[in-house]
């Protein structure tokens, strides 16, 4: 049985790592946990949240007794972390990034050692909030984990970052790296690229058509502005590193908004009346599966 990591090192520390590192400690009041952030604001914060033993301004090299690294970092910063990270021989490396195909990329182009012993995952958890004061232990819980191991990777690196997540409360499964990005592009990534658009369409309006949209939001545009409140950053890296995944996934789906418009247009209810009643299945069977 794969053991749990006695010392975690994490290279970014935002709400996943912290929550990640707050869920650890539950799991192992013993465990030694470091960080390192690039942001000094960032460093303050943990600091004075008190949530890790050491913080650090220097990306290297990486603590001597870490066993596990955590790099919880923008997509479109993996190639600049990865061509500078200095890691222990013995530590196993992991990362919590929206996208696989470009952590994969980078690491084969930058750090094709680190191979055998990194293994990319994607927790799917997560709140519109960002930063790590507003983390919380129970994040993970009976949330997914994918996990998306290469050919090189090592059977012993993967079970340990299995036994990690499963002990944070997480479910994990594995899929290849394309498959993630594909399925990523339609569960979310197109579902936060609608929740953006229509919320700026509504900006757009004109100030007093605003105000009201504001003042008289219903539950569904009031669920749309927390997807749309997600952090910019995170999101824009997202789109421009799932890039053929997503525009394969919106071509699709601009082709069943373009049959709904014309269905309305024509006065076809049976049309409209199948595709709600599709939905709604489908968001019984997500509640079904306790993932609602």
């Amino acid at each position: 049985m794969a053991t749990l990591p006695c010392h975690v090192h994490f290279v970014g520390f935002g709400l996943i790592a912290s929550s990640l590192a707050r869920a650890l400690r539950v799991l192992n009041p013993a465990i030694r946990l470091t960080v390192y952030d690039h942001n000094p604001a960032v460093r303050q914060s943990v600091q004075d949240l008190g949530l890790v033993d050491q913080v650090t301004g220097s990306l290297s090299p990486v603590p001597e007794g870490a066993d596990l690294v955590v790099l919880a970092v923008p997509m479109l910063a993996f190639s600049e972390v990865l061509k500078d990270l200095e890691v222990p021989p013995h530590a196993i490396l992991t990362d919590v990034g929206s996208v696989k195909g470009i952590v994969e990329e980078a690491l084969r182009l930058y750090a094709p050692s680190l191979l055998p012993r990194f293994v990319l995952g994607h927790p799917l958890a997560g709140t519109e909030h960002s930063g790590p004061e507003h983390g919380f232990a129970e994040l993970f819980q009976n949330r997914w984990c994918l996990l998306t191991p290469l050919s090189e990777t090592h059977p012993s690196a993967l079970a340990m970052v299995k036994n990690v997540w499963e002990g944070v409360g997480a479910r994990v499964d594995t899929m290849s790296v394309a498959h993630h990005d594909q399925i990523l592009a339609i569960t979310s990534h197109i579902p936060h690229l609608i929740a953006f658009t229509i919320v700026d369409t509504a900006v757009t309006l004109g100030e007093d058509l605003c105000q009201e949209v504001v003042q008289y939001a219903a539950s569904g545009f009031r669920d749309f502005t927390r997807i749309a409140a997600s952090d910019p950053t995170m999101w824009r890296d997202i789109f421009l590193t799932n890039k053929e995944a997503v525009l394969s996934m919106l071509d699709r789906f601009t082709e069943d908004l373009e049959a709904l418009k014309t269905a309305i247009s024509h006065g076809q209810g049976d049309v409209l009346f199948k595709t709600f009643t599709n939905a709604r299945r489908i968001r019984r069977d997500i509640i079904a599966a306790g993932q609602a």
